[in-house]
């Protein structure tokens, strides 16, 4: 056991589920028992108001069994708790409960009992204040150099200070420049209040310009105040601190003249009275609460600081003198001295766990027991060494240093997509463009190998699907034992998407505590967005992929879709996405070539992704190994800068309507203030249809903010198409030059930085970065071009895009002569290759003697 371990003397665990704060323990003879011995009385957020006497407890006695002296239930949650002379006829300590929005003063009393269950103590009700403004702490003291009595100051959430003379109300000021409260206290020495204000400064107010100050109670506004008799109030000093302060302590017996302590989060100061700073000490941990207190050495000062770590530690001035370990962290810490010990050191934490504990050392009387005295065989140690080194060494030889980390993971995720659409859909949207909306079940298996605690599951698809439920809370999952979610997913937009993958996120803690996620992906059907229609004959985009392998039937690689397939032979498919337009599909009867059209650019992406992939498939089960899909070009990079164009217009049209809003939200407030103005002048004078321009400007901001709503949710679908023709992009740059996997992986990183816009970073200045980059390093003509590193300046809109457009011909150009995308900055050397011209940016209609089928 560590030696530096605060040593439990008495303590107690008050109630389950209550909360408590640095305010609600107290230390002081409460019932006036006259004996000089504290009592703790504790008060809690859920109106519990109790008090102890602890006692050291005899051997076989139940801890803390008689030391409650009372217990009661308030109505109101308890803020805050003093003792102090509160009473104006009477020189006995009276408890001060702070409540939300009352002030309660009580007397304690205790009568002693005939009896073996002891003294009986009740709780009486002196007076009581009830406030106007809710109260968020208090201090006590002789305010004004009164004797034999305390007045009370409270601090109200809106910055009033609220003085009591006992049973009276004196005054109230609120503090200047107030914004959010912070901790108050009472310096007797000369007669001030000390606060941290929210701009991180320490303030003294004294009390004599409190109360000379003008009558604050109506007016909060410092115009106002300098406008109302009265002096208006000021600071006495000030002292910048550059943290919040925790706590605020002035020590009643302080050995120096003048000591000011206050508790910040990083750092601990020592103030004068004027102001000055003493010292200042910086902490390494994250403090909680602090108690200043006389030392026992002539002209220092102890304070003990509790901290988030578990701990109490105890300071002479700046130096560590002592650190003890507590069993959980304390929000407040007081000294107090008892029947059978004195000094010992009161903690509460938020929990309720008050314990009385002392440090120092407890003498351990722990002896060895005696070793049977036996002789020793030499021989059989010296064969056991032997075997002990022979099995190190070969365990030296297999195993590592490290241990390898188990190859079964905590927890395992599979996702399920239904084959067949749901009976009932369960999309919001019944219907879109005349269409019914389907929706589809996926079903997650989590296997758990090893006890888990409340894992939570989160589903992420890419807009415009969507799923009937994204966030659950799984019930905890024992060793070997599994867990099925359902859900279902659909379209919910005017749009197609650009992904139909999906994405599940696991999160739990492992068994020794450490954070860990499982992740899976799953693919929606292409049936999901689509819906089977008939061919047409014309389009205005053409796409043309060609294989090396003979002409596939259309409706053995699509079943899902022949259902309205009027070609028997299976040389013509087509495809109606919900939400965009029609997709053809066409196998040439005379060769091995596949042409897609559509009216939509975009929408050909999905069609064309699935019939790569479905071939592959259809041909790997066939156990063909030499299968290739192939694009003869030329890439078309006209009709995918029309997309560009086109997302970069509404970016800019969104600044546009963010200056302009900006510009009629300043007009909309200076009319405002005129108005105000006018308003409120005693003799007023005529508007001079001030209204009028106030309601025309208000018209105009609420017009723009809608055109701004539009063009947002224009931004997002021109967003997601922008991203379905960079997919299709790079599916053929990817056949055209027979990319590998991880070519494709950086090409693809390279066009699709980004899952979304947003107003700080944009998809044209994140690509034209990449893009840059790759033809600077990997992609560059000379090696003396690859020295040049991207520059770190920051990223910022485009003035236009010609100059993405240029770097991105540039990229597909320089791919086409050879060149292969690397990470390493030691690109490949490209070789000249005859390719088509990238300069042809317009889709050649396919001309000549091939046949795609009849229509």
């Amino acid at each position: 056991m560590s030696l530096f371990k605060a040593r439990d003397w008495w303590s107690a665990i008050l109630g389950e589920g209550e909360e408590f704060d640095q305010g609600c323990l107290c230390i002081g003879d409460v019932d006036n028992s006259g004996s000089g011995y504290d009592k703790v009385v504790v008060g809690s957020y859920m109106g519990m108001l109790r008090i102890f006497a602890p006692h050291a407890t005899k051997p076989g006695e139940q801890k803390g069994a008689d030391a409650q002296l009372l217990e009661v239930q308030l109505r109101d949650p308890v803020i805050q708790v003093d003792v102090g002379k509160f009473v104006s006829c009477s020189e006995l300590l009276h408890l001060a409960v702070l409540h939300p929005r009352k002030l309660s003063v009580y007397a304690v009393s205790g009568t002693s009992g005939n009896v073996e269950h002891g003294d009986q103590y009740q709780l009486r009700l002196i007076y009581e204040h009830n406030l106007q403004r809710t109260a968020c702490n208090m201090t006590y003291g002789p305010f004004g150099g009164v004797t034999g009595h305390h007045f009370i100051c409270i601090q109200s959430m809106d910055g009033m200070l609220m003085f009591f003379e006992q049973e009276s109300y004196a005054f109230g000021r609120f503090l200047p420049g107030f914004l959010l409260p912070g901790p108050l206290c009472y310096c007797a020495r000369t007669d001030a209040f000390i606060t941290v204000s929210s701009t991180r400064q320490v303030e003294c107010y004294r009390y004599e310009a409190l109360a000379v100050a003008t009558d604050a109670d109506t007016l909060q506004d410092s115009e106002q105040q300098s406008k109302s008799s009265g002096k208006r109030l000021s600071a006495e000093w000030t002292l910048v601190l550059g943290e919040q302060a925790l706590d605020i302590c002035v020590p009643s017996a302080s050995p120096m003249a003048s000591s000011i302590y206050v508790l910040g989060e990083r750092n601990l100061f020592c103030l004068r009275d004027s102001g000055q700073i003493r010292f200042m000490k910086k902490l390494e941990y994250n403090p909680s609460c602090f108690l200043p207190y006389a030392s026992v050495s002539e002209g220092t000062t102890n304070l003990l600081v509790g901290n988030h770590n578990n701990m109490v530690l105890v300071y002479q001035d700046t130096t560590l003198k002592w650190a003890a370990q507590l069993s959980c962290v304390p929000v407040a810490v007081r000294i107090a001295n008892f029947p059978d010990l004195k000094g010992l050191v009161v903690t509460l934490s938020s929990e309720g766990h008050l314990q009385c504990s002392y440090m120092g050392t407890d003498p351990s009387f722990f002896t060895v027991p005696k070793v049977d005295a036996r002789e020793v065989n030499y021989d059989e140690v010296d064969a056991e060494m032997r075997a002990l080194h022979k099995v190190i060494r070969e365990a030296t030889k297999k195993q590592d240093i490290i241990p390898k980390a188990e190859a079964e993971e905590d927890i395992t995720v599979t996702a399920v997509v239904s084959s067949e659409l749901d009976d009932d859909s369960q999309a919001h949207v019944p219907e879109l463009n005349g269409l019914a909306v389907p929706s589809v079940k996926v079903k997650v298996k989590i296997s758990s190998h090893s006890t888990v605690q409340s894992p939570k599951m989160s589903v992420c698809v890419q807009p415009p699907l969507a799923v009937t439920q994204d966030q659950f809370v799984l019930d905890s999952l024992g060793s070997g034992s599994q867990q099925v979610v359902t859900f279902s997913a659909f379209l919910n937009g005017q749009y197609t998407p650009a992904d139909l993958t999906g994405d599940i996120a696991v999160s739990f803690s492992s068994p020794t505590g450490v954070p860990r996620v499982a992740q899976c992906k799953f693919v929606l059907p292409l049936r999901l967005v689509c819906c089977p229609t008939s061919p047409s004959k014309n389009a205005k985009y053409k796409i043309t992929v060609d294989t090396n392998k003979p002409p596939v039937n259309l409706n053995e690689v699509f079943p899902e879709f022949v259902e309205k397939a009027e070609d028997k032979e299976g040389n013509a498919l087509a495809f109606q996405f919900i939400a965009g337009s029609r997709v053809t599909v066409l196998a040439s009867k005379t060769s091995q070539r596949y042409r897609i059209q559509s009216e939509s650019f975009e929408d050909i992406w999905l069609v064309a992704k699935e019939l790569v992939q479905r071939f592959d498939r259809h041909f790997a089960k066939l156990g063909v190994k030499d299968f290739r899909n192939t694009f003869s070009g030329p890439i078309p990079l006209s009709e995918y800068f029309e997309r560009v164009d086109h997302h970069f217009e509404l970016r800019v049209n969104a600044q546009k309507y963010q200056d302009l809003l900006s510009e009629r939200a300043v007009q909309f407030r200076a009319i405002q203030r005129r108005l105000l103005t006018r308003f409120k002048d005693k003799t007023p004078a005529p508007l001079q249809n001030l209204d009028t321009l106030m309601e025309g400007t208000y018209r105009q901001v609420i017009a723009l903010a809608d055109a701004a709503e539009e063009n947002r949710a224009c931004l997002v679908q021109a967003f997601s198409r922008l991203r379905s023709a960079t997919h299709l992009l790079i599916l053929l740059v990817s056949l055209w030059q027979g990319l590998s996997a991880d070519q494709t992986t950086i090409l693809e990183a390279t066009l699709l930085p980004l899952l979304q816009d947003t107003p700080q970073l944009g998809w044209e200045e994140s690509v034209d970065a990449a893009v840059s980059h790759l033809l600077r390093t990997c992609l560059s003509r000379s090696p003396k071009d690859q020295a040049v590193s991207l520059g770190t300046t920051q990223l910022s809109m485009l003035k236009d895009t010609s100059r993405l457009k240029k770097h991105i011909m540039l990229l597909c150009d320089r791919i086409g002569k050879g060149g292969r995308l690397s990470l390493s900055s030691e690109a490949n050397v490209p070789t000249p290759v005859m390719m088509p011209e990238i300069n042809r940016m317009v889709i050649l209609l396919l001309q000549g003697g091939e046949d795609y089928g009849v229509l």
